[in-house]
């Protein structure tokens, strides 16, 4: 064996990722000889910027639920994606669903977490609700939303800012798209956070009116999915009560999903108001995007009142 292999082999961090391969390999073998059975995830869903990191962190502290820690939207878009669907967008239907897919997915979760129920958060699922669901239908999902004003307003941020690890551009996942763009004069030549129907129009569009129609359309297919799932697998939760009442919230939350709230739970949830629940600009205020983007809202404000009606807010407040 060459001496760099051998040198490789010696560090710790190689190691200990070939023994995860190898660990995962072995599972997966005996997740095909047997397919032990697991229940249907729980899925925190919610546009970009809407409180989704949070919502997941504090259900994420109930012990009997699995998650990753992180999103995986690589796994769902290989299951069906804009590589596998011409680039038409990262929103999937229930007629694209397949067998497969859903055995994919459990092999996917018992290889890396082991067999238990899984919590996951990944965003784009938010356009994937009825796929999710022909796929997992004893599946939980819980749904944030918050006003559009300030979740359009964090999203522009997001775009500029980025996050403290990278940024939430597209090419690092799918490569430049076949299309021309150049949103808000040029200043953006990739999409950022994810890829809804109709990206095309929207490829040399201002900002505000990208991420609006980002926000307009998340919550339209996920409120649309929602009409057709029971009442008791689907909870709906508001930006606003979560910064504004956590505690009675998550109890809440906790309780329709038959996970316990413990003390470590509800001091957790008490605490929120001094954490930080955005990765771009600090800790929540109500209407922050007067202070961030006001003249940008404005213009998209006539455009984002339906859904904003809709969604049981005042466009004027």
């Amino acid at each position: 064996m060459p001496i760099a292999k051998l040198a490789k082999l010696r560090d710790p961090a190689i190691r200990a990722k070939n023994w995860r391969a190898l660990r995962w390999s072995l599972r997966g073998l005996w997740w095909d000889a047997l397919r032990p059975r697991m229940p249907d995830p729980i899925f925190v869903i919610g546009c970009s910027r809407s409180g989704t990191t949070v919502t997941f962190e504090t259900l994420a502290a109930a012990p009997k639920l699995l998650n990753f820690g992180y999103e995986i939207p690589q796994f769902w878009n290989d299951l069906y994606g804009p590589l596998r669907n011409g680039w038409l967008s990262e929103a999937a239907e229930a007629r694209h669903a397949r067998p497969h897919h859903r055995a994919a997915a459990f092999r996917f979760f018992y290889q890396r977490l082991g067999r238990g129920q899984v919590l996951d958060k990944t965003c784009i699922n938010t356009l994937r609700v009825s796929y999710l669901d022909k796929l997992f239908p004893e599946a939980r999902y819980v749904f944030i939303q918050r006003d559009g004003r300030d979740n359009i307003s964090s999203m522009m941020d997001g775009w500029r800012e980025g996050r403290s690890d990278g940024s939430f551009g597209l090419n690092q996942f799918f490569g430049p798209a076949p299309a021309d763009i150049a949103i808000n004069n040029g200043e953006f030549r990739e999409w950022h956070f994810f890829l809804p129907p109709g990206w095309r129009d929207y490829n040399h569009a201002p900002l505000e009116e990208v991420c609006a129609y980002q926000w307009i359309t998340a919550n339209r297919l996920a409120l649309d999915a929602a009409e057709r799932i029971a009442p008791d697998r689907w909870i709906r939760i508001r930006y606003e009560d979560l910064v504004a009442q956590p505690v009675e919230l998550f109890r809440s939350v906790f309780e329709r999903l038959g996970l316990p709230f413990t003390d470590t739970v509800r001091a957790r949830c008490a605490d929120l108001h001094q954490r930080p629940t955005s990765l771009v600009s600090g800790p929540p205020r109500r209407a922050k995007w007067r202070e961030r983007h006001p003249e940008a809202i404005a213009r998209v404000h006539e455009r984002i009142r339906p859904m904003m009606q809709r969604l049981g807010y005042d466009a004027d407040a």
